[in-house]
């Protein structure tokens, strides 16, 4: 009974780390993928408990067709674009978000990600954490809860807290170090069109 006990133990255990074992190509969402050394093909990974983040050194794909449809559903809320925060988001929990140390390159983003290098989204990060250090390009908007570098946008660049340059037709960042480029700029100390700029931390006010 003894060696039977230990014999099940030893698989169970032989079994936990051939799940963790590394990719080369994996999917998501998944729960025995872990470490990715190549592809990820991620479609949507809803975040949450249950939510397991993944570590890539390579190319993280977003295969996400919502991505195709979404450019005309900005069409319509485009114009309320000045009113976009993230003051009913909570801050974003780094443990807990898949990390890319390459390039990511997406239809949309709609899982919790942290990109360090270059990340490509057709229609952006949408609803979820998200943090680049690096670059972000989009033929649409980039939404990000953290930014650090360059992130260029045809229509909108908007995010929490910035360290860079933005570049589109509409920038607002709330906390923002740097310089925006586009038709209207907005950050925690001026709105300006054609170019804006912030190079230091807002002054609170002493009670």
């Amino acid at each position: 009974m003894s060696l039977l006990l230990i014999d099940l133990f030893h698989a169970q255990d032989s079994l936990n780390v051939k799940s963790s074992k590394t990719k080369i190509v994996a999917f998501s969402p998944s729960k025995n993928v872990k470490n990715v050394n190549g592809l990820l093909f991620k479609y949507f990974d809803e975040e949450g408990e249950n939510f397991k983040p993944k570590k890539v050194n390579g190319l993280g794909m977003g295969v996400n067709f919502i991505g195709v449809f979404f450019p005309a559903m900005m069409l319509f809320s485009l114009p309320e674009a000045n009113k976009w925060n993230f003051e009913s988001e909570g801050i974003a929990d780094k443990e807990k978000m898949n990390k890319i140390n390459g390039m990511q390159l997406s239809l949309i983003n709609m899982e919790p990600t942290i990109t360090n290098g270059l990340e490509f989204n057709i229609s952006g990060n949408i609803g979820s954490h998200a943090v680049t250090n690096g670059v972000a390009i989009s033929p649409i908007l980039n939404i990000h809860d953290e930014m650090k570098g360059v992130s260029v946008a045809t229509l909108a660049n908007v995010g929490k807290k910035c360290r860079g340059l933005q570049i589109g037709i509409f920038n607002k960042c709330d906390d923002f170090r740097g310089v925006q480029i586009g038709w209207w700029n907005e950050n925690e100390k001026r709105k300006l069109p054609l170019i804006n700029w912030n190079f230091k931390a807002k002054k609170t006010k002493k009670s």
